[in-house]
């Protein structure tokens, strides 16, 4: 093979343009290339702490207002439950008012009804007694013979019923 027995003629000179192109390759990458990916690669990750900042800064104003929400909500809440107790209480109040109302009227109409009944029973009490009279003088006259007087029998009816 003729291509190795010119190796050993060629080699310094291959050597020198390898070295030259690596040299070449080198500057052009290090001096060229590598500072665009660098500066690339930094403004990305200042761009990725200044989103980071952002979303945490975001999050801190949702957290406030949502912090800000609950404590009105909790307010409205609150401000919900005195106007209900409000309305209980006075739904109570008038509740109770009608029934103090209803309670005197039939308190009334109850004592009306005991004073027609005590006077309907004194009524029938009399007539009973007017009756009862009546009844005794008819006894007696019809059984003795004997006509009694009204005072005297009402004075036994009296006695009889006092007894009875």
């Amino acid at each position: 093979m003729p291509q190795i027995a010119q190796l050993a003629d060629t080699w310094s000179s291959q050597v020198f343009w390898l070295l030259v192109f690596f040299g070449i390759t080198f500057f052009v990458v290090g001096n060229l290339m590598v500072p665009k990916v660098m500066s690339t690669v930094a403004e990305r990750d200042g761009q990725i702490a200044a989103d980071l900042a952002a979303a945490k800064a975001a999050r801190d104003a949702a957290d406030e207002q949502e912090e800000a929400w609950r404590v009105r909500e909790n307010e409205n809440r609150a401000a919900a439950q005195a106007i209900v107790a409000k309305a209980k209480d006075e739904a109570a109040a008038k509740s109770e008012k009608k029934l103090k109302a209803a309670q005197t009227r039939i308190d009334k109409k109850l004592a009306d009804a005991e004073a027609r009944i005590g006077d309907a029973r004194t009524e029938a009490l009399a007539e009973v007694e007017s009756v009862a009279v009546e009844a005794a003088q008819d006894i007696v006259k019809t059984l003795a013979g004997v006509k009694v007087t009204k005072p005297v029998a009402t004075k036994a009816v009296k006695e009889a019923m006092a007894n009875g």
